[in-house]
């Protein structure tokens, strides 16, 4: 199928070659950095997670080129290495961003390829974020098109579209022509995977971390003159047919129009976004009603078949789980009032208090509820109910209100690690990220 006299991939690739920066809204410029601030907090929280270690340790024992720095353990690594060490470490905790188009979490593919390429580089600030841009506007359009049915197939979109929004981000910075560009992007579609399988164990956050390591390689192997096929997206036996999804050429024809970045929904509670409306529905009734817990009875929480598969888990067994588990979010919500990362570990998801809640919670697959919406009702033991309905993805709030809960988040995560006067420079630095001339300089201070 053809585009305007093109094919997908081709009209998709002619977009990330010759967008001009210039003519990109400041105010998307303004959103990235808010991204990029985001990202830096959640992977300074994810930086010790055990999965990191092991990662900088298999980084070792490979060896190669001291070119990138792993984000706060004061060591470089090639840039291959990190970019999955970084990327997987960001998404170590659950914690980072989500875009509806997307299909799950973009930043986490993007930023840790495209840092590590503009140290390398030597690449601007304005570079670095017009790369990113491209490339998250290149993940939502495919993401789009691939549709819900991707995700409901099995596929974590996160990772599979990880790989190609990586691949178009690291072409546009590396100033690759058209011809390289589709190759990039059939060099890393071929390498697209990721099952939600494997959801509450190491390998989630290591598809985050593998879909920006291969979008990296795809470009520089393109930049090689390193060939793949040319309709990767829309060809037979290609990404759409293999994985689901159909070009659509009213989202296609949207290219350059307007910009996903705003329509990014950061993360205030440190867990899967599929337990965040249920989690906000059932505060809202608990407060606004002022229900006492000892007066529920049951917690009935309407959520979509996507929800379910994301954040499904019943029974968790460990911190990990817990941030995979609706009840649980639900359940240590309602007891504590602290979702973060403090909220998930080991003995909170096996406090006593929280199980006994969460025996009174029953999750229901409801046909009615679309993607991460959802509806809680409260019946108390007097025989009244009570209901709320939250949708978590609709509820992004202004770019000046967005960004003054990022800055918190930013400091609350950042502070403990860098503490505050090196945390508030940072804080600096990333608000005046476009007019950096050496991405190199926040590498260092990142180190």
């Amino acid at each position: 199928m053809t585009v305007d006299g093109a094919g997908f991939t081709a009209r998709l690739a002619s977009f990330i070659v010759n967008t001009d920066a210039a003519k990109i809204p400041q105010r998307a410029y303004d959103h990235a950095k808010i991204a990029f601030m985001d990202w830096v907090a959640v992977t300074f929280a994810g930086k010790d997670d055990p999965l990191v270690k092991k990662l900088i340790d298999y980084s070792t024992m490979m060896g190669g080129n001291e070119q990138a720095i792993i984000v706060g353990h004061n060591i470089r690594r090639d840039v291959s290495s990190a970019a999955l060490i970084n990327g997987s470490a960001s998404h170590a905790l659950d914690y980072d961003d989500t875009l509806v188009s997307f299909l799950g979490h973009p930043s986490v593919t993007l930023f840790p390829s495209l840092l590590a390429l503009s140290e390398w580089r030597g690449k601007s600030g304005k570079d670095f974020l017009t790369a990113y841009l491209i490339g998250l506007q290149a993940g939502g359009t495919i993401g789009a098109c691939a549709s819900l049915d991707h995700y409901l197939a099995g596929w974590h979109a996160t990772s599979t579209l990880g790989h190609l929004a990586s691949a178009a981000a690291c072409a546009r910075l590396l100033g690759l022509d058209k011809k390289q560009t589709l190759y990039a992007l059939g060099i890393g579609g071929t390498q697209s995977s990721g099952l939600k399988r494997v959801f509450g164990t190491m390998c989630k956050p290591f598809h985050a971390g593998r879909s920006s390591q291969s979008g990296l390689m795809a470009a520089l192997l393109a930049e090689l003159g390193f060939t793949s096929a040319e309709d990767i997206l829309e060809g037979p036996q290609g990404f759409f047919e293999a994985f689901k999804g159909k070009v659509n050429e009213d989202i296609i024809g949207l290219l350059g129009l307007g910009w996903d970045v705003q329509n990014l929904s950061q993360k205030y509670h440190a867990s899967c976004h599929a337990t965040h409306s249920p989690l906000e529905a059932a505060l809202s009734v608990i407060k606004g009603e002022n229900i006492a817990l000892d007066d529920i009875k049951t917690i009935t929480v309407h959520a979509s078949t996507l929800s379910l598969q994301a954040a499904g888990k019943t029974e968790p067994a460990t911190g990990l789980e817990g941030k995979f588990s609706i009840p649980y979010c639900v359940a240590n919500a309602l007891l504590r009032g602290e979702t973060g990362m403090q909220a998930f570990t080991d003995e909170k998801v096996k406090d006593p208090r929280a199980r006994v809640l969460m025996k009174k919670i029953k999750v229901i697959d409801d046909p009615e509820i679309k993607a991460l919406e959802s509806l809680v009702e409260v019946e108390i033991h007097d025989g009244k109910s009570y209901k709320a309905f939250s949708d978590i993805l609709q509820q992004i709030p202004p770019l000046e209100v967005k960004k003054e809960r990022v800055v918190g988040k930013f400091l609350d995560l950042c502070e403990p690690v860098l503490g505050k006067r090196k945390s508030m420079r940072m804080k600096k630095q990333i608000e005046g990220l476009d007019t950096i001339q050496d991405m190199g300089d926040i590498a260092e201070d990142l180190l």
